[in-house]
């Protein structure tokens, strides 16, 4: 009852109107559904997705890609069994046989990657996460909700580069339940539109939802945020704080990194400076990709910097790749990961991610891309896997708010049996003493 009868796949649309595939997995039991996002800042490692090109839709079009999962994907799949997630994935990527999947494309890839595990976990009639869970987190270890990590101001690739730095966030380490998280998230979130209202620049989103950025320079984007949070009433950063998506590889050169809204060009040492006086400044406690994919120099130079009280995230850096992050931890690059299953690929390659950050003593946040859906896969995955944070996008839109609105449901369906919330450890400027990596576990 758990062999594969059949695969299927339609073209459907993300949130910025664009095609993505959908690939449905059915066996005897039931059926499993997923959605490949896509991202706007993609990093230079990350597996390739397959589009159409030409004309019709901008070149964006993913028919190739759905004639893929219904052709030689549907063929390699039929009759294996839908609970050896293990070996459906390396089924896909041999099919596939290049280093970036993009013979058949990632976004083909990954949707039936994660079709296969929703397929198994109905079949085992089991939710995700509870399907995940049963070999994803440690002995003893009871699931839990993860951290939130909001987008309140868009930047960079998500608003039209506006300002420099892609997300300016809100993380809320004093919050005791995922409920409270997003009580509390909605607070600075509308306290922050105010804000822009007053300036006359109210009502206008980024590509994730948070407010569309209109500031004479990218700290006065930090200094809106921090002022939110005290206009919203919170102690920060305790109860709230600040986290920064910089995405530094978008307006690095090679040499120096250019802040257009700044009008500046600063080169590694410079740029360091800039950041850390920001971390000096503001209730900071975690910044994404602060030097650039292909300056493993400065990234190493600021977590030897900072690292002691920061979280310091590799994304474009890592590309959820478990390689990678074993050559970043034996260099002393970064103390946490992001985990995007379409930037790697397959489920199985987004596990040894995880499994590779924990070993190093790593943090870890499942991240949604820019152009997103309702599908609400990666938050099944944090909590079946332990994994501490999740980065979703803004306070606003569906395809956020699904998201965000499924893991209350799971806080509901834990009850009593989920591990407290958050336990401390993550933010090393809250916690100090406490490796950022432990989680608190």
């Amino acid at each position: 009852m758990t062999t594969i009868v059949d695969v299927r796949a339609r073209r459907v649309w993300d949130s910025r109107g664009r095609p993505t595939v959908e690939a449905e997995v059915h066996t005897g039991r039931g059926l499993g559904r997923a959605i490949a996002p896509a991202g706007a800042s993609t990093g230079a490692g990350e597996a390739r997705e397959l589009r159409d090109g030409g004309a019709r839709l901008g070149g964006r079009d993913v028919m190739q890609a759905v004639a893929h999962v219904q052709g030689p994907i549907r063929q390699a799949l039929l009759g294996r069994d839908v609970a050896d997630q293990a070996g459906l994935d390396a089924a896909l990527i041999a099919l596939d046989g290049t280093p970036d999947k993009g013979r058949l494309g990632s976004n083909a890839i990954v949707a039936v990657s994660l079709a296969c595990a929703q397929a198994a976990a109905q079949a085992a009639g089991l939710p995700l996460w509870a399907h995940l869970a049963r070999t994803g987190l440690p002995a003893g270890q009871a699931p839990r909700l993860p951290l939130p990590e909001v987008q309140i101001f868009g930047g960079g690739a998500h608003a039209s580069a506006r300002v420099d730095l892609q997300d300016f966030l809100l993380v809320t380490p004093g919050a005791r339940s995922f409920a409270q998280a997003l009580e509390w998230t909605a607070e600075v979130y509308h306290a922050a539109g105010a804000r822009m209202a007053r300036r006359g620049a109210g009502g206008g989103v980024a590509d994730e939802g948070g407010w569309w950025p209109d500031f004479r320079g990218n700290e006065e984007a930090i200094e809106e945020l921090a002022r939110a949070i005290e206009d919203a009433g919170f102690s920060a950063p305790r109860d709230v704080a600040i986290a920064l998506d910089v995405a530094s590889s978008q307006f690095y050169d090679g040499r120096c990194y250019t802040l257009r809204l700044d009008g500046r060009r600063l080169e590694r040492e410079a740029f360091a400076e800039l950041l850390a006086g920001w971390v000096a400044a503001y209730p900071i406690v975690s910044v994404e990709d602060p030097f650039a994919d292909s300056d493993p120099e400065g990234m190493r130079a600021f977590t030897a910097r900072c690292g002691a009280r920061l979280q310091i995230v590799g994304d474009d850096y890592f590309v959820t790749d478990a390689r990678r992050i074993r050559q970043g931890a034996a260099e002393g690059a970064c103390n946490a990961v992001l985990l995007k299953p379409n930037q790697i690929g397959t489920l199985t390659e987004t596990r040894a991610a995880w499994d590779a950050a924990r070993a190093a003593g790593y943090g870890a946040i499942v991240s949604a891309r820019s152009g997103e859906t309702e599908d609400v896969s990666i938050v099944h995955l944090a909590v079946g896997w332990g994994v501490p944070q999740l980065k979703v996008g803004s306070f606003a839109r569906s395809e956020r708010m699904a998201k965000w609105n499924e893991a209350l449901r799971i806080e509901e369906a834990l009850g009593a049996g989920a591990l407290p919330f958050p336990a401390p450890g993550i933010y090393p400027a809250i916690h100090p003493g406490i490796h950022p990596g432990t989680g608190g576990g």
